[in-house]
């Protein structure tokens, strides 16, 4: 294996451990694995049309499907080897799936004859569109999937734990309404479940094709006129886990793939917000860092500890997005029938979705070090008392005073107040008692409204 330090991509060197889980996803081996699937499943479905003369029994198709379910790293060097070298008798292919199909002629089981059935009628395309999304399907359920959810139930935790810690609330970068912590990361964790559902309905949607070199099933017709390969098609594809695409050029249109990268790069985008939002609650100091034994915050100022992996992920989020928004882009056009820029493109995906591995891991690992700093974040309420003037203007229209906005104002706007002010206003007002005690009993940490409650709205 390659020295990490020695790789051209950070995602294969310095990120090598926190991308490996995608590598039976997005690895050339991965690949090419994924191809030699499609290909002896379509060998097997050949075999079950009575048109055909092939005939596999079950020792045959538990052999043949081991190529796939037991795939090595020998068996990839093999195709690579047939690609660009040449192996026993058969020459350098050049061509990376005809490579796929000359390796399962040389695995066939013994006494079936079955060389001239592999890819019998297909194209290219018909193999890589079906590989690349098994690939891409099984990377979205089996590991970002699990991340975002891991990360989701993070918040979760936090925002229960959190739900009664009061913070002042910015908008605009100025103080606001107070809400608790609880409250916030709630609605980052409700944000994060929704990207979920749709990236999940996203990969459920996937489409596959298989209609041969210009999606009209010619060279099956041709050979076989009385065989219904429009059901063929859709009962492979369908077997497959695939919604079945019957109208297509050469290529799978790309429109379902379209839909994936932009759903992933929405549960990014919530990410990203809640990076951001972290850093700005450390730099206030609201958010408090646990300090990792030995570590260096910087080279000059021994005291930081600093907000590196919400920085990270922030980061690995942005490239992602825009490896995504790129991807989206560019695999659903192609030249008429075809053309093959897509076909180094689709390569790209896997790093795409390794970016977005390694800022799913950031961020967790960020949630991880911080622990709210409540007496900051009261302090901080309580030098702010001018917050409370929406509670007190509010209260005082409902009893009645047209001018009570204009009033608050006055009082507040671009000045500096001290909760005794207010009560100096309080004490000025032609209001009842009750109403008097009313206001002078808002404080602005005890301002936050059902900002508590609001934590049992997540499921």
């Amino acid at each position: 294996m390659p020295d990490p330090l020695d790789a051209v991509s950070p995602l294969d060197g310095r990120y090598a451990g926190r991308t490996r889980p995608l590598a039976p996803y997005a690895s050339e081996s991965a690949l090419l694995r994924a191809r030699v699937h499609v290909e002896v499943e379509y060998l097997l479905a050949l075999a079950d049309l009575d048109a055909t003369p092939l005939s596999i029994d079950d020792d045959q198709r538990a052999a043949l499907r081991s190529l796939y379910e037991d795939w090595d790293g020998e068996d990839a060097q093999l195709v690579k080897t047939i690609e660009t070298e040449g192996y026993e008798d058969l020459s350098a292919t050049n061509h990376d799936v005809k490579a796929v199909e000359y390796f399962v002629r040389l695995n066939l089981p013994d006494g079936l004859d079955a060389a001239q059935w592999i890819h019998f009628g297909l194209t290219s395309e018909d193999v890589n569109n079906l590989a690349h999304r098994l690939l891409v399907r099984d990377a979205v359920e089996d590991v970002l999937l699990p991340e975002l959810e891991s990360v989701r139930e993070t918040l979760t935790g936090m925002a229960r734990e959190y739900r009664d810690v009061p913070i002042l609330a910015h908008t605009h970068g100025q103080p606001a309404t107070p809400t608790t912590f609880g409250k916030e990361f709630a609605v980052y964790a409700a944000r994060l479940g929704r990207a979920e559902a749709r990236l999940r309905a996203a990969a459920e949607e996937i489409t596959g094709k298989l209609g041969g070199a210009s999606g009209t099933l010619a060279a099956h017709v041709a050979a076989y006129p009385d065989v219904d390969w429009r059901a063929f098609s859709r009962e492979f594809v369908t077997d497959l886990g695939f919604e079945h695409e019957p109208l297509t050029t050469q290529v799978n249109p790309c429109d379902d793939l379209a839909a994936v990268f932009d759903a992933v790069r929405g549960a990014n985008n919530v990410l990203l917000d809640l990076d951001r939002d972290a850093w700005l609650y450390v730099s206030k100091r609201y958010l408090g860092q646990e300090a990792a034994a030995g570590e260096t915050g910087s080279s000059t100022m021994p005291h930081k500890v600093n907000p590196i992996d919400f920085e990270n992920s922030e980061g690995n989020l942005s490239k992602a997005n825009s490896d995504l928004t790129f991807l989206a882009d560019y695999v659903t056009t192609s030249r008429l029938q075809r053309d093959l820029s897509d076909s180094t493109v689709k390569r790209n995906i896997g790093a795409a979705f390794a970016h977005c591995l390694v800022a799913y891991s950031k961020t967790q690992s960020g949630l991880a070090k911080v622990v709210p700093n409540a007496q900051v974040a009261r302090d901080d309420l309580e030098s702010t008392p001018e917050v409370i003037g929406e509670a007190v203007q509010t209260i005082l229209r409902r009893e009645g005073d047209t001018a009570a906005y204009e009033r608050v104002k006055e009082l507040t706007r671009g000045k500096r107040v001290t909760i005794e002010d207010f009560h100096d206003l309080f004490d000025d007002l032609d209001v009842d008692e009750e109403v008097r005690a009313e206001l002078k009993a808002l404080t602005p940490a005890g301002y936050v409204g059902v900002g508590s409650e609001l934590v049992d709205e997540l499921e």
